[in-house]
């Protein structure tokens, strides 16, 4: 059996159901109980009792994710693999980093659909949990400098299946720019905006994107939601300078 196994089953919840539990079966070798995770529906079509998303589910989440992202050209090169390794030691540590390699490699051989893997996510997971997974891929996306026509796409398609706003997807896309006409679309904002309106989007999205919203996710997630405030906070001051606002 492989290494992370034990890193897999260290609080594994929710994503033991459905089309993610199909997955780790298949990393783990054996079968995982797909009724474990089922939930009674509302008439909204919303799981009662929403279940909270532990550490290991949004790791999980994020491997399956990027695997899609990083098969979206029909191909996965040694050099992506290069990228994602440094880019998981950057964000959760050497050691978290080597685990979740050895997972992402296997999930990467599967062949799989990502579309009903994102139904799922938007199910259980909250909507923080759901800002802070898009973030992370596009900065995965970006580890080499570029993004494809063909990694855009799947992204564009992963917000809109994880139910994430048009703005929102937007404003985390922009968050990766330098222009002030992007720190204008991190705020949400246009830039005919008055000051005001200005003030009030940053004082909305400091609370949307502020890291403790995402602290039941564990510290290395919560550090990465972090780096994403600071570029809320360097769009605000790109924005204020341009505007000589004090």
């Amino acid at each position: 059996m492989s290494s992370y196994t034990k890193w897999l089953g260290g609080g594994l919840g929710w994503v033991l159901g459905g089309p993610i539990g199909a997955i780790i079966g298949f990393m783990l070798g054996s079968a995982v109980d797909n009724g474990r995770g089922t939930r009674t529906y509302d008439g909204t079509g919303q799981p009662y009792g929403r279940p909270q998303t532990t550490p290991s589910d949004f790791s999980v989440t994020l491997l399956v994710l990027t695997a899609a992202v990083m098969k979206a050209d029909g191909r996965v090169v040694k050099a992506e693999l290069d990228y994602v390794k440094d880019f998981l030691k950057r964000s959760f540590g050497l050691q978290q980093a080597k685990d979740m390699t050895l997972a992402l490699r296997e999930i990467v051989e599967k062949d799989f659909d990502f579309r009903p893997v994102c139904r799922q996510i938007a199910q259980y997971m909250d909507h923080a949990g759901r800002l802070e997974l898009l973030h992370l891929l596009f900065g995965l996306a970006l580890a080499d400098g570029e993004l494809s026509n063909a990694e855009l796409k799947v992204l564009e398609e992963i917000a809109h299946l994880m139910r994430i706003s048009t703005a929102d997807y937007n404003s985390t896309r922009a968050m990766f720019g330098h222009s002030t006409e992007d720190a204008y679309t991190v705020l949400e904002v246009a830039a005919t905006a008055t000051d005001d309106e200005l003030k009030k989007a940053y004082r909305r999205l400091a609370a949307k994107h502020h890291p403790d919203k995402v602290a039941h996710l564990g510290e290395e997630v919560q550090q990465a939601a972090k780096e994403k405030f600071q570029q809320l906070n360097q769009a605000w001051e790109q924005v204020k300078k341009a505007r000589g606002i004090n």
